[in-house]
């Protein structure tokens, strides 16, 4: 699971792949909200704003 700007959501997807061998879901933090867990503010690869979840 990635939480990433818009710049890394090629990265992410990459990554996901070469760890799981399948294809990932992508959602907007901005549109999902989950009661369990507190997505990071920040994209894991840079400062930017976590706007992708990919998992």
């Amino acid at each position: 699971m990635y939480c990433v700007c818009r710049e890394h959501v090629e990265l992410a997807i990459d990554k996901f792949v070469d760890e799981y061998e399948d294809a990932p879901d992508l959602f907007s933090l901005d549109e999902t909200s989950f009661s369990d867990w507190t997505p990071p503010v920040n994209c894991i690869w840079c400062e930017s704003k976590a706007e992708v979840l990919v998992v």
